[in-house]
């Protein structure tokens, strides 16, 4: 890795204007395009103090071995370089939006002499008209609805030259769904007047078309020509289908893209609706990498950059409104530039309320839903995972693979309830049915630290007995054959230690159930350096040396192993942190539901609770028969031996309970610990 300040510039060497910067490593490739609003002092952030900036960023001037810049004469051009060079470079440390599928388009090809309309994916070609996009299924459907009353050509030029050889059109012709130019059947001119009213009834004209078939059927009729009026009626309830597939959420004379995001610290989902006419005609998304230092607002900006910019320079493509989460930085230059593209002004903003603001919060969701399933998808590929444990085996530097790992978390409200959580993966599963949920109590739940102890030492407490356990039954089992061998004569007696002899009397007795199957290769601990180090002084304390232990913290992603003054900082693409992210997530997870189930059942509390013997069912047949606690504890051993189900001996336990001198418990009133309101006092 080189230095930074091994090529850093001189401060007066940068000029003050705006520009745009890259950074190169030492085989001269781009590892990083930026802009800034004065390079002199953008680029001095970068060099003034390294190892104070954020992981990513330092790895990035790192591997950067020079930087240069482009001064320009504003900031709406230097948006429109960095976009160009971001294309032209792919650096690896900017933010790249990739579609997390591909979407098909419906694409008129108007730049051919017979225009076809065919399903297209892929980059786009010039002359070709699109529209979308589409899932898979409804793009196929919509297509063959409107080849009824738009029958233009669909086949492909191969197809073409063989009808146009033979002079037979091709199965589609002779069902009325091309109309069959390959053979004259249409010139050339009417033939693109069809495919110029298909691309008008998709481009949100279908109203006027409707129309104008509904006034050709009523002339049939008056003409008394009902077949012609039945062809035109199956039309109409065609493009009626195709028109009304897409619900209207908006007003009609609406024409927006609708960006939503939800992100985590290492990837971001994007979902967009396109809004045309009032209606969703397509939805699209993308997953990123946050592998640069981005806020919100700087990956809106890019995410506009990036598609915009692969719309081409086609003007009224893009949409008069563009509604985003948050405002994208620099968006006064991001108007004006796709204003320029589209040829009309473009409004970028934030939906507040209203129904745009409604179907921000659906797209929103979408987004939602999809970096669960991009998650869930990447978590269940065997080659990623495999990768995973592998890139994070070599980063520890450990010496055994990662066949088990487990995490643990502590979790609590202001030092109640406080509850720790184990969870456990093998060859990068989850194995749910060895995770293990912990109550802290006492002087352990005084701090995270000491919880954090607390639960290691009870946790391999645990394995060691087990391990005990095992070793004896393997004793047993091993004197067991040898006995079955004394008895066929293949050992003499006297042969045998007496102690295992005794060992015998007793070998039907089944070995206890191991509670934690076997000890992980690593354990993961959420928390930092004071957590790392309490975990592996349980262990020592414990005398086990062969598991190991590092430490998940959230703020920045450091991995921290024991006794180390600096973090291990793993690349924010690597497979081994998205492995222990998504662990430390499922322990967090998992112990918040646990917290918040045992804070539910502490919500209220009793003086009934204290009492030896005495359980739900009877707690409520007292409280039936005196109808409060304060008549439970007034009555006498006899008046409460009438309860259902309180025999003389509760009844007792009872009264000794509430008597002077017993326990503390027996004062303190029921309370409902979300309101504080006293339920009964004594």
């Amino acid at each position: 890795m080189a230095n930074p300040a091994s090529y850093r510039p001189q401060t007066g060497e940068i000029p003050t204007n705006p520009g745009v910067y890259r950074f190169r490593d030492p085989n001269g490739r781009v590892i990083y395009v930026g802009k800034a609003k004065s390079l002199r002092s953008r680029l001095n952030s970068y060099f003034a103090n390294p190892a104070g900036l954020l992981p990513k960023t330092y790895a990035m001037v790192h591997a950067a071995s020079s930087v240069e810049w482009t001064v320009v004469a504003s900031e709406l051009e230097s948006l429109q370089l960095e976009y160009t060079w971001i294309k032209e470079f792919k650096p690896r440390f900017n933010v790249v939006f990739r579609d997390d599928k591909t979407y098909p388009y419906l694409a008129v090809t108007m730049g051919e002499k017979y225009p076809r309309v065919q399903v297209m994916r892929g980059d786009r070609r010039k002359g070709t008209r699109y529209f979308g996009p589409y899932t898979a299924g409804a793009i196929r459907e919509t297509m063959d609805t409107l080849l009824r009353v738009f029958p233009v050509r669909s086949c492909s030029a191969g197809v073409f030259k063989r009808a146009e050889a033979s002079g037979r059109p091709c199965l589609l012709g002779y069902i009325d769904k091309c109309a069959a130019p390959c053979v004259g059947r249409i010139s050339p001119e009417d033939h693109r007047a069809l495919a110029d009213d298909f691309c008008a009834f998709m481009g949100g004209e279908a109203k006027r078309f409707i129309g104008k078939l509904e006034k050709q059927m009523a002339e049939a009729v008056a003409e008394l020509n009902y077949e012609r009026a039945a062809r035109l009626r199956d039309d109409i309830a065609a493009l009626r289908k195709v028109f009304e597939r897409n619900a209207v959420v908006l007003a009609e004379d609406t024409d927006a893209d609708i960006f939503a995001l939800h992100e985590d610290e290492l990837e971001a989902a994007v979902q967009v609706f396109h809004v045309r006419g009032g209606r969703v005609r397509g939805q699209r998304g993308w997953v990123v990498e946050k592998v640069e230092d981005s806020t919100t607002p700087d990956l809106v900006e890019h995410l506009l950059q990036q598609v915009y910019g692969d719309e081409g320079h086609g003007h009224g493509r893009l949409p008069r409104e563009v509604l985003v989460p948050v405002a994208p930085s620099n968006a006064a230059e991001l108007t004006e530039w796709l204003g320029g593209m589209r040829g009309a002004k473009v409004d970028i903003r934030v939906p507040q309320r209203g129904d745009k603001a409604a179907l921000m919060s659906t797209v929103r969701e979408n987004a939602e839903h999809a970096l669960k399933l991009h998650k869930t998808r990447r978590a269940g590929d065997i080659t990623v995972r495999s990768q995973a444990l592998q890139e994070l085996q070599e980063a520890l530097d450990l010496p055994v693979p990662l066949l088990r790992i487990e995490c643990f978390d502590v979790s609590h409200v202001q030092g109640t309830n406080v509850v720790a959580s184990m969870v456990v993966v093998e060859d990068g599963l989850p194995k749910k049915s060895d995770y293990r949920k912990f109550s802290i109590t006492g002087a352990a739940a005084t701090d995270d630290t000491a919880a954090m102890h607390d639960v290691l030492t009870r946790r391999f407490r645990h394995y060691l007995q087990d391990k005990s356990a095992q070793v004896d039954e393997a004793v047993l089992n091993s004197s067991a054959d040898e006995t079955d061998q004394r008895e066929a004569g293949l050992v003499e007696p006297g042969q045998q230690d007496p102690a295992t002899d005794a060992a015998l009397l007793d070998t039907t007795t089944p070995a206890p159930r191991a509670k934690f199957a076997y000890p992980p290769n690593l354990v993961v601990v959420d928390g930092g350096k004071p957590q790392v180090n309490a975990a592996a002084r349980a262990l020592a304390d414990l005398g086990i040396d062969d598991v190991y232990v590092v430490g998940l913290a959230k703020r920045l992603e450091e991995v921290w192993l024991p006794d180390s003054d600096f973090p291990v900082i793993l690349p924010r693409t690597s497979q081994g942190l998205y492995l222990l992210q998504r662990i430390r997530d499922e322990a967090h997870r998992f112990a918040i539901s646990f917290h918040r189930q045992k804070r539910g059942k502490a919500m209220t509390v009793s003086a009934l609770d204290g009492v030896p013997g005495l359980g739900a069912s009877k707690r409520k047949a007292l409280l039936a028969h005196f109808g409060s606690v304060k008549g439970v504890k007034a009555a006498s051993v006899a008046e409460l031996s009438e309860a259902k189900g309180i025999g003389p001996a509760l009844a007792s336990a009872i009264v000794n309970h509430f008597s002077a001198g017993g326990p503390e418990a027996a004062t303190v009133p029921a309370i409902n610990m979300t309101t504080g309101e006293v339920i009964e006092s004594s």
